[in-house]
């Protein structure tokens, strides 16, 4: 049934006898080396996620591997929307939109848990760059092309209206708005939740397991030669097909099958900031066009705090080094201050920032960076490897299930297997995502001496697998202490994640899993020793690693701020 751990004979010596601790295993350089494997996926964004538990539930032999921490690049820091893309209409992008809308109604049935409906509110003033009359139109496409089972019908909002909705946004000269409705979701969660599903479609997975060069035979590529980084074991992994879902780095990658290829990508910076939400007072999410450029960007509810996004400028930084900057944070700033102007934010309301490239498609034509599109292509190699670059979040399962099709006609093709029909990725609940199950873990919660907010915040990021750390804390009472004072985490959740997140260092689960990097002034600092004691007692360090783990997120942190 859906959610319950499977196995496959190929994932270990036993086969179905198999632990369902087992599954949740980082796979070794040497598991690797034995495993015969019809699909390897290098890159664990939200790309190869997708991909990875598309082709294992059509029943693929495959392997996902990660240079970093899954989630660690651009699917970790954006915008955090599962949305149409209300902008792209306006670009005229009616194709991409349809299917973007298809996609939220997807998410939000398999993983109700991480993608939930969120309101927004435009409004409009005189001089906008985008005029009512306009703007109007756009919603009532937008509910259109949703087929009109979009998460809430629109709303044309008058000034006073939209006033009282939002009555903290700037009143001088604003013309009135509209009310409409998109979703949101914890980015970085989701790319586990993805991965874990694949896993227990019996594909093995392994981050921090880097990439260092392409394996050639008879003029095409059938495997990688790897190394761990946390071990320091090199090795390789064989297989028919290879599929670069690197993101920014795909360029790279490309450049290993062929050195003479043409750059794919045209990457753009995305930068947001996060201040309390008190000092905005918004109760929807604000959609508004910024008055330094007429750029299309956002103010978003997240619980106590709100950020500020995006950017959306050309950079051809290495991927690893991308950073916000100040111009970028003095741009988000004077932006939202626009729109709210007893804001007042200035750096020191700054609580924390995140920047990522956007793996866009270069364009034929010289565009700006806001309208390159952003749908995806397909590209099949020199070496027979196959690249998939550009599209959005919110269309992942889509271009997954499209990039699989093509895996199964190669695979076909090389010795003539059947093709296995498209599974029910469309329907089948990720982990944590079977609805009906959710409220009722509230009451033990409560009965186990854990506040509320605790409960709640479990609930929303874990679903129905808060159950598995609800049963941490029956068996050690100690794991209910707040892993951060004030915060809402518990340190079972750690436990957790290093037991079936495939946590393995502390800024996985500080930045990743659990969020204080982002809403704790300190980012978590406080906490990392403790963190690094509970990695350890399932990763098995001494005292020395344990030590080295913590200050190694210490630094990270103030690399980072």
């Amino acid at each position: 049934m859906p959610g319950e751990p499977r196995t496959r004979p190929w994932q270990g010596e036993s086969g179905r006898g198999n632990s369902t601790r087992e599954i949740w295993h980082r796979a070794s350089v040497e598991r690797l080396q034995s495993t015969t494997t019809d699909l390897l996926i290098i890159g664990g964004g939200i790309t190869g996620a997708g991909i990875a538990r598309d082709a294992a539930m059509r029943g693929l032999r495959t392997v996902l591997v990660e240079q970093h921490d899954l989630g660690y690049g651009t699917s970790s820091r954006s915008s955090r929307l599962i949305h149409g893309g209300i902008r792209y209409l306006e670009e005229g992008d009616i194709g991409l939109v349809f299917e973007a809308l298809r996609e939220r109604r997807v998410l939000l049935r398999i993983a109700p848990h991480l993608v939930r409906p969120l309101p927004f509110v435009f409004p409009v003033h005189d001089g906008d760059r985008v005029p009512l009359w306009k703007l109007r139109a756009g919603v009532w496409l937008y509910d259109l092309l949703a087929a009109f089972r979009n998460v809430g019908w629109h709303r044309f909002l008058g000034k006073r209206a939209l006033r009282r909705a939002e009555p903290m946004v700037r009143e001088q000269g604003l013309r009135g708005g509209v009310r409409y409705f998109d979703a949101q979701c914890d980015d970085a969660r989701l790319v586990v939740a993805t991965v874990r599903a694949a896993m227990q479609h019996g594909a093995l997975v392994a981050s921090y397991m880097v990439v260092e060069d392409l394996i050639r035979a008879d003029g095409r590529i059938q495997g990688v030669r790897i190394r761990d980084r946390l071990s320091g074991t090199a090795g390789q992994i064989r297989a028919a097909v290879v599929v670069n879902a690197t993101g920014p780095w795909c360029d790279r990658l490309r450049q290993l099958e062929d050195p003479g290829v043409a750059p794919l990508l045209r990457p753009t910076k995305g930068v947001h900031v996060m201040v309390r939400r008190d000092r905005l007072g918004n109760q929807a999410a604000i959609t508004l066009t910024s008055p330094i450029d007429g750029r299309v960007m956002f103010v978003i509810p997240w619980g106590d705090f709100s950020y500020i996004g995006t950017t959306d400028t050309d950079d051809a930084e290495d991927p690893e080094q991308v950073r916000a900057t100040q111009d970028d944070i003095h741009y988000l700033l004077r932006s939202a201050n626009a729109a709210f102007p007893n804001a007042h934010l200035g750096e020191e309301d700054v609580l924390s920032s995140w920047a990522g490239l956007r793996p866009l498609i270069r364009p034929p034509e010289r565009l700006g960076a806001s309208q390159i599109p952003r749908e995806h292509v397909i590209q099949r190699g020199a070496g027979g490897m196959l690249t998939i670059a550009g599209g959005k979040l919110t269309t992942f399962r889509a271009m997954a299930e499209e990039l699989v099709d093509q895996v199964v006609e190669i695979l076909h093709d090389l010795d003539g297997r059947p093709r296995p029909p498209r599974p029910p990725s469309d329907r089948e609940p990720l982990p944590g995502g079977e609805a009906a199950a959710v409220e009722p873990l509230g009451t033990p919660g409560t009965e186990l001496g854990l506040f509320g907010e605790t409960v709640e915040h479990l609930l929303r990021t874990y679903g129905t697998e808060s159950a598995a750390i609800l049963n941490l804390v029956r068996e050690r009472r100690e794991l209910a202490r707040p892993l951060i004072p004030g915060y809402p985490a518990i340190e079972a959740e750690v436990i957790h994640v290093a037991r079936r997140e495939l946590a393995q260092r502390v800024e996985d689960v500080l930045v990743r899993r659990i969020h204080p990097y982002y809403e704790t002034r300190d980012h978590g600092v406080g906490s990392a020793r403790r963190t690094a004691e509970l990695l350890g007692e399932e990763h098995g360090w001494d005292t020395a690693r344990i030590e080295e783990e913590a200050t190694r997120y210490v630094e990270w942190c103030a690399r980072e701020g």
